[in-house]
């Protein structure tokens, strides 16, 4: 199994070296699984269960101080599921495997997909605050009460303008660090992808990005499998991921198909944003224009490197 993952793209963690250790033990989960769909959701766990990125446990909290988890997964047969707007789900990912293999449906939202996944096993009620995010909303010098225009006016007035654009100058760091893997099986010639998040730090209550969205947070198609990370309203409207995939369709190899969609994305938008990318060869591409996005890759053999930045 061939497994790649990445930690989101931003700025540059305070510790880099921990996040890589956690996204080389992830992308080594996944490739020792014996499915593609058992893959994603086995890296994926391992960055929700970590605080240091954005998904899970450690997510960024809306303007109402609740901390609400999307995910989505593809496979390369176009079977698909995902979640969004979910309270106290830290394993977003298990949750939108659910959706794909249990429903008929495609994307299952708030309360109603957080009961769906507990009837299938999936743990709820979580606190989902790590140290820091506590210490974070603590520090607020006011919160916002009332209506989501009184949440939008507050939103306004502390930042000064649109709180879902990663260039303010208050955005919050964590922000991009949207957690995703790809894999294929290449004695069944299957690929998965997946995407997790925890939303945007003080965005409006009830806000759902890219991630949940199919071609935009994560695509799947016999050419191969991406992930995207990054400004999520703006990955929604050019479909990131779909563009990867695209590529690889048209006959790109992975870097040169993440090199593209990312090129045209940042055309097309000025965001920043990056992608993880693998094809049908067992190639793995991945490409940002922001500062930073930390990747691993494995295939489960104990001399390959999966250190890529």
């Amino acid at each position: 199994m061939k497994v790649i993952v990445h930690g989101g793209a931003g700025s540059a963690p305070d510790e880099p070296e921990p996040r890589q250790a956690v996204l080389d033990e992830a992308a080594d989960a996944g490739a020792g699984e014996s499915s593609v769909l058992e893959a994603v959701e086995s890296a994926i766990h391992v960055l929700e269960s970590s605080p240091r990125f954005n998904a899970g446990v450690g997510g960024a909290v809306q303007s109402d101080g609740e901390i609400r988890t999307d995910a989505g997964v593809m496979t390369s047969d176009r079977e698909a599921g995902a979640v969004c707007s979910m309270p106290g789900v830290e394993h977003a990912v298990s949750a939108a495997r659910v959706v794909l293999e249990e429903t008929p449906h495609v994307l299952v939202s708030g309360e109603h997909a957080v009961d769906l996944a507990a009837d299938f096993g999936v743990e709820t009620g979580v606190d989902l605050r790590s140290a820091d995010t506590r210490e974070k909303w603590a520090d607020l010098d006011s919160t916002p009460e009332g209506s989501p225009r009184e949440h939008l006016d507050w939103l306004r007035a502390k930042f000064g303008g649109n709180p879902d654009d990663p260039d303010e100058e208050n955005s919050d760091p964590k922000d991009h660090d949207t957690v995703g893997a790809v894999a294929w099986d290449p004695e069944n010639d299957a690929f998965a992808a997946a995407t997790s998040t925890g939303g945007r730090w003080l965005a409006l209550a009830g806000r759902v990005g890219d991630v949940p969205q199919i071609g935009s947070g994560f695509f799947a198609a016999p050419a191969g499998g991406a992930s995207a990370t990054g400004a999520g309203e703006d990955i929604a409207k050019t479909t990131l991921t779909r563009r990867a995939v695209r590529h690889l369709e048209s006959g790109h190899d992975a870097q040169a198909a993440a090199d593209r969609a990312v090129e045209e994305f940042g055309e097309l938008t000025g965001s920043s944003a990056g992608v993880i990318v693998l094809d049908r060869d067992g190639a793995a591409g991945s490409a940002f224009n922001s500062e930073l996005m930390q990747t691993a890759v494995s295939s489960g053999h104990a001399d390959e490197t999966t250190d890529s930045q």
